[in-house]
């Protein structure tokens, strides 16, 4: 299989095939780990990471391990970094509505992601893993309002495997395509525009959204976010010693 374009998908660091060519199996399971629930692991290439392992497990070159194998320990990966992200969230509670922005942390990624679990509830966990960025900051803010353990395991689970197994099998099957082995550069190219698609129409959103209302709008949103996360807080503490009882 030719090899893929760095300049096409971006820096050489954070092309899928590089990483993998670089860091083997190891690398793969640690990416997959760091983005689904670690802050700074929001901007690696998530689902063009794993399509390209299907790939390259189909070609056996750089990855001569069985698709079974590999899809174990890239689901077993994502739904313990979904588990960090959750206990992290859990531990730091409301207050990170509240920590400045830096290099590696925007405010913005965490009220998305908490807009995101508003809208969708417990499904959440599962649709995010299917939106960058979005799917980093979604077991946190889960973690944060204190999500039923329970059901968030569940979900997590399921998120999870259909995340780490299907995109994973479904670059193994494709990779096996004349087609797609001739024009991988281009089917990477698309799966990363068409992961990104749903931040692109959201950003569209909130700029529109933002010329219609006032900046400090930003400050309320993330007030609100803080009153929500504690109000889940209060309401899962209370069914909890509920449980107990």
């Amino acid at each position: 299989m030719p090899p893929t374009t760095p300049l096409a998908l971006g820096p050489e660091w954070l092309d899928p095939e590089w990483l993998i060519q670089t860091f083997g199996l190891i690398g793969i399971l640690v990416i997959v780990f760091a983005e689904s629930g670690l802050l700074i692991g929001f901007f690696l290439p998530g689902d063009s990471l794993l399509f390209t392992t299907g790939l390259l497990v189909a070609d056996g070159q750089y990855l001569p391990y069985p698709l079974w194998l590999v899809c174990l320990l890239i689901t077993l990966s994502a739904i313990a970094g979904d588990q960090v992200g959750y206990m992290f969230g859990r531990k730091v509670g409301p207050a990170l509505f509240r920590r400045p922005n830096s290099r590696l942390f925007k405010q913005e990624n965490l009220l998305k992601a908490h807009e995101f679990f508003e809208k969708y509830g417990p499904r959440s966990i599962v649709l995010a893993r299917f939106v960058p960025i979005v799917r980093t900051f979604t077991p946190i803010v889960a973690g944060v309002s204190k999500m039923n353990y329970r059901t968030f395991v569940i979900y997590n689970i399921v998120g999870g495997i259909l995340w780490g197994t299907g995109v994973t099998v479904l670059g193994y099957f494709l990779g096996q395509i004349p087609f797609v082995k001739a024009n991988i550069e281009f089917i990477l190219i698309l799966i990363v525009f068409l992961s990104v698609l749903p931040i692109i129409i959201e950003f569209g959103r909130a700029w529109l959204a933002g010329r219609r209302q006032p900046k400090p709008a930003d400050q309320a949103a993330l007030a609100e976010a803080e009153r929500d996360a504690i109000a889940h807080a209060a309401q899962e503490t209370t069914r909890e010693r509920h449980e107990r009882g």
